[in-house]
This record gives C-alpha cells, structure tokens and sequence, in this order.
C-alpha cells in the first residue's frame, strides 16, 4: 500500500473533485459577501445555494466512504474528503440545534 496524495479510483476522484466544487463555492461566496460586499447572506442567493452545497458535500462524503470501503483507495485526498464532509456534516447539526437565527 502506498501513501499517494490523488485518489486513484473513479469513486475518490469524483469525491475529491465534489468536494472541491464545494470549497471553492464557500470562498467565492464569503468572498462576495463579506470581502467585497456584492452579495448579503440576507438574500435569496444564500437560501438556495446552502442546501445544493450540502447535498453536494454529502454526496462527497457518500463516495469517499465508498471509495476508502469498497474500492480500497487510501490516497490521503480522499481521507481529507472524508474528514471535510464530517465536519460539514458536524457543523450543519450544531448549527441547527444551537443557533436561533
């Protein structure tokens, strides 16, 4: 077993690559909002996008259960992608039972 960085399956690079898609839509949107004040969290936007960015962070999560499970791909990527949709997943049911908005 070597200890590579990309995923080498169908299943961890697709993991990876969704949970790219979801990083890079998080920054751009923070950067939007808070950096360059063109959007408002307040806004339509934010209620549409959060739940298609969970969706897409727990298929993620899904795929790289799947690909450390049943394909065996132990690429350190994927381990990261694991971690990242837990996390996602840990801070959407502390946000929802802790916080009023």
């Amino acid at each position: 077993m070597s200890n590579q960085f990309l995923p080498q399956t169908k299943l961890g690079k697709w993991s990876v690559c969704l949970h790219a898609i979801f990083v890079a839509a998080v920054i751009l949107a923070i950067t939007l909002a808070l950096g360059l004040k063109i959007l408002s969290f307040g806004d339509t936007w934010w209620d549409i996008s959060v739940p298609i960015l969970l969706a897409l962070s727990i298929t993620a999560l899904v795929l790289a259960i799947l690909a450390r499970t049943k394909s065996k791909d132990h690429s350190a990527s994927v381990m990261l992608s694991l971690v990242l949709g837990i996390l996602v997943i840990i801070f959407t049911l502390t946000h929802s039972l802790f916080i009023n908005d």
